[in-house]
């Protein structure tokens, strides 16, 4: 593996709020801002708490690149005469206070006849028309509107397997990020175990409540098989985030930076580092599409057919990818390669190797928070590059994609998502960045564009109906019959 090159970019992840007693006299807050900047750190907000006879309270938020980086800032201004911190406040501990979500009733609960009609006597009718009628459960309850965020805490982001308790963090920001881009209710589901058997059995268990379920953070390879006995067992969505959510905004980021570039699906050479979950779901997608030339790299170098100590998962992936044949480091691979997408980890390949790929080449390095080769780096050698981080130019975020499927899904109640609906959504989130605004650094819309996650829900809906696993029609699921 090529050596990586820390980069401390400021971001709001690691930020924090100094509350700091200065001395009251000339250039004193010049002197604060001053230490700040000369250790990397990035000013923002800037409050006066109070002013009193001989110093001035201030409230400084302050952005850094990472923890350590962060300690250094407060060490830089601890440092400083007449400056004195008197409480420092973990923005990002803050905001996770209490947890993320609550449960917010949609009906109102203030009279008698309200709670006849909401609990017992009268919603043992709602429950006999259900037994009588199984599908009204899709209109008289949460079901047609809910989906199970479920994990057990095994591959949690960078952090690796952190158990159930560390996970539920991360499962409730994907709730709601669910709610807010989709409008989909989702609830965090973190299981305390690692075992297959039990795992699906849980699910299988827990269905009825969910018109769909979102796997997350399951390492690799037991995912695959959790989701494919889970599809083969149920008759509501499946949908590994990592896999096939992943595999979405990397196609449509690719889509798009193709148009930019001037090249095709047909004619590319790709380079991938991570053939686990996200790499083995995103080649499946874009050999899908019409890409021929795939080269999957891990630790050891590119997979190849034949290779000795490849697990099953890897020589399946192997019989479907690298038609040369080669054998060789992943630097090595990217030899006059038109595109880099790194699913991996910082230091998978050099800013060497970048600089070999062929001209106008792509780079889409993924790993987060630090990106497989920093894009500072490899600025002006490739003529694309997107990261997963928002403080880049074109982030590619599994936002842009896993609301509008759920959405779209649920809306037709599909009994499952087909990879015909998956590639729906890669070329309708493509579609949201208008052709005549296609820049080298607008491949992708902003996670916070409201337009990509209905753009996305009708693609998917009308998807699910050409291959015939939507129940009801697009904007009719909902309606009670």
């Amino acid at each position: 593996m090529a050596s990586s090159i820390a980069v401390e970019h400021p971001s709001p992840s690691f930020s924090a709020t100094l509350r700091v007693r200065l001395e009251n006299h000339p250039g004193a807050f010049a002197s604060l801002a001053t230490a700040i900047a000369d250790a990397g750190g990035l000013l923002d907000a800037i409050d006066l708490v109070r002013v009193q006879r001989d110093n001035k309270i201030r409230d400084v938020t302050v952005l850094a690149g990472n923890a350590e980086h962060l300690q250094r800032i407060l060490g830089s201004v601890s440092d400083l005469p007449g400056i004195e911190i008197l409480h420092v406040s973990d923005r990002t501990f803050l905001l996770h206070l209490g947890g993320k979500l609550e449960v917010t009733p949609r009906v109102p609960l203030k009279t008698r006849d309200d709670l006849s009609m909401a609990y017992t006597p009268g919603v043992a009718r709602i429950s006999t028309a259900i037994a009588n009628d199984p599908s009204k459960v899709w209109t008289l309850t949460i079901k047609q509107n809910t989906v199970a965020v479920v994990s057990d805490g095994s591959a949690v982001l960078g952090l690796g397997n952190v158990g159930p308790e560390a996970a539920l963090p991360v499962m409730e920001g994907k709730a709601v990020l669910f709610k807010t881009f989709g409008g989909v209710d989702a609830f965090p589901i973190c299981l305390a175990t690692r075992d297959v058997d039990e795992i699906v059995r849980t699910v299988v268990a827990l269905a009825p409540v969910f018109g769909g379920i979102n796997l997350e953070d399951i390492s690799a390879p037991r995912c695959f098989e959790i989701e494919r006995r889970l599809r083969s067992e149920l008759d509501i969505p499946v949908f590994h985030d990592d896999q096939h959510g992943t595999a979405i905004v990397v196609h449509a980021a690719l889509v798009n930076a193709l148009r930019v570039v001037g090249k095709s699906m047909e004619d590319i050479r790709i380079v991938i580092t991570g053939v686990g979950a996200a790499g083995a779901a995103t080649t499946r997608t874009l050999l899908a599409d019409g890409v021929r030339d795939i080269v999957g790299c891990d630790r050891e170098g590119a997979v190849y057919a034949g290779r000795p100590g490849l697990t099953p998962a890897k020589a399946a992936y192997a019989a479907a990818t690298n038609p040369r044949g080669l054998r060789c480091s992943a630097d090595e691979a990217l030899a006059g390669a038109d595109v880099y997408i790194g699913l991996s980890a910082p230091g998978a390949v050099s800013g060497a190797g970048i600089r070999s790929m062929a001209d106008r080449a792509i780079v889409f390095a993924m790993a987060n928070p630090t990106p497989e080769v920093a894009p500072e780096e490899i600025e002006g050698f490739a003529e694309v590059i997107a990261t997963g981080r928002s403080d880049y130019p074109n982030q590619i975020n599994n936002v842009l994609a896993f609301p509008g499927v759920f959405r779209g899904a649920l809306d037709v109640r599909a009994r499952e998502i087909t990879t015909e609906m998956e590639l729906a959504a890669a070329h309708a989130i493509a579609a949201v960045v208008p052709t005549d605004q296609l820049e080298a650094d607008y491949i992708v819309p902003s996670v916070f564009d409201r337009t990509v996650a209905p753009a996305v829900a009708a693609a998917v809906a009308e998807a699910a109906g050409m291959a015939g696993v939507a129940r009801a029609p697009a904007g009719g699921a909902a309606h009670v019959t």
